[in-house]
């Protein structure tokens, strides 16, 4: 219910305007209410969780969120909550994760929603959209545009409660082994990238391929595929990308924000204390934020020092993103035609990307291109 303007000038003198907002934000979509615990009647029994990954074991900041999600757990429930993070194929293959916390295998995984579009379309709307929201929007969206009860309703018959995960930021277009010039380029170009920018691809004449993020680089040397997207300058480089593919190629009209996942199984969730499932929802909030600076940071720094030892750093042709805009309409049409949980999904996403984009077109866009930050 909105606030009115006497309680709101009268919070501002107390100082508590803001404080409820703030906790349904770090707690997640109507999780504000108090616990009901204090320190004489929370329980001591302690709880051990496995956490699997789409992700090579111990990779940088992707990987890392899982480990930091954990140690933030184990420190806020003073070890009652101990999660041990097992990367991709050390407790399951990298791209079963999502049906290993569903069986019970690991009480909780991370990865992006887009590698289970097989089992639900929709699910590709919660990783990312081609020329849809950066990650700035996409948490508004999630946090307080109705996103993440959607969210939740999508996975709960998986028996799954999602949570974010981090986000990668806005991508590059990615590392090809010959120029792309013109839509035709694409024609029979095989392609490692996956969600609805595979799709894309597929409208262009590609052909998508889904791929390990341990096997893209010898799936480039061994010509499996002509071309892949990744992450972004740090781990590209970090992969040696540019060593077998000599053109990096922007904007990453098909990932502008990418957000991860945490995805725990329903039922071991509820087996916990409400105070530890509260410290479960703030630890992959806080997660989710520390991944997107440390994107942020480390690629502007990769990107410059690739950029100064020569990489071929190109943009796609006007024409060329013309196109596969139009492409990305056709794809979004054909799901949400077929899918009703699509059509809600995407009708809520399409709504909050007008909101934003319009409120960008005065704001950022304005900053970046025309009052030339200094």
């Amino acid at each position: 219910m909105p606030i009115s303007r006497k309680t709101f000038f009268k919070g501002l003198a107390i100082g508590t305007i803001g404080l409820p907002v703030a906790l349904r934000a770090l707690l997640g979509p109507g999780r504000a209410q108090s616990s009901g615990h204090n320190s004489s009647s929370i329980s001591s029994e302690v709880f051990h969780w496995k956490l699997t990954t789409t992700w090579p074991p111990n990779f940088p900041v992707i990987g890392e969120v899982s480990i930091r999600f954990a140690q933030m757990v184990r420190a806020m429930s003073g070890g009652r909550l101990d999660i041990k993070v097992f990367g991709g194929g050390e407790l399951a293959p990298p791209l079963e994760a999502f049906d290993a916390v569903r069986n019970g295998v690991a009480e909780v995984g991370h990865g992006a929603a887009y590698y289970w579009a097989g089992k639900e379309p929709a699910a590709s709307f919660f990783a990312t959209v081609p020329f849809g929201m950066n990650a700035q929007q996409v948490n508004a969206w999630l946090f307080s545009g109705g996103g993440m009860e959607l969210w939740e309703k999508l996975y709960q018959p998986f028996n799954l409660l999602p949570l974010p995960g981090g986000n990668t930021g806005v991508q590059m277009g990615g590392w090809f082994r010959r120029e792309i010039n013109r839509i035709q380029d694409f024609k029979g170009l095989k392609m490692r990238i996956p969600g609805l920018g595979g799709r894309v691809l597929e409208k262009a004449g590609g052909a998508p391929v889904l791929l390990p993020g341990g096997e893209i680089y010898t799936g480039l040397e061994r010509g499996v595929i002509d071309a892949a997207e990744w992450l972004g300058p740090y781990h590209d480089r970090l992969m040696g990308f540019h060593e077998i593919a000599p053109y990096y190629y922007y904007p990453g009209w098909h990932e502008p924000g990418t957000m991860l996942e945490f995805f725990i199984n329903r039922d071991k969730f509820a087996q916990l204390p409400s105070d530890l499932q509260e410290i479960v929802r703030v630890a992959a909030w806080a997660a989710n934020h520390w991944c997107l600076c440390e994107m942020e940071a480390r690629n502007a720094k990769a990107l410059a020092e690739m950029a100064a030892e020569g990489l071929k750093i190109r943009a796609f042709p006007p024409e060329v993103i013309d196109q596969l805009r139009a492409y990305a309409v056709g794809v979004i049409e054909e799901i949400i035609s077929r899918s009703p949980a699509a059509q809600e999904v995407y009708q809520s996403y399409q709504a909050f990307r007008q909101l934003a984009r319009r409120y960008a077109a005065l704001t950022e866009r304005p900053f970046y291109e025309e009052l030339q930050p200094i």
